[in-house]
């Protein structure tokens, strides 16, 4: 697993914040799996991460 991908990670999460992150880091990994290198796909992965981390935080309070 490339450094980068650990923080798509969800097993750590209740089971109500892995209900949101899951599908996202699912995502995250055919992405992952089936773009080439390039800064837009280092880019891509990035927002996805920033996105996920807002929806999560979303569901806290």
């Amino acid at each position: 697993m490339k450094p980068s991908m650990k923080h798509f990670k969800y097993d750590h999460l209740p089971e109500h914040l892995q209900a949101i992150s899951k599908p996202i880091g699912e995502l995250a990994q055919v992405m992952d799996a089936n773009l080439p290198e390039s800064p837009e796909k280092a880019a891509g992965l990035r927002k996805l991460l920033e996105a996920k981390d807002c929806l999560v935080r979303a569901n806290l309070g």
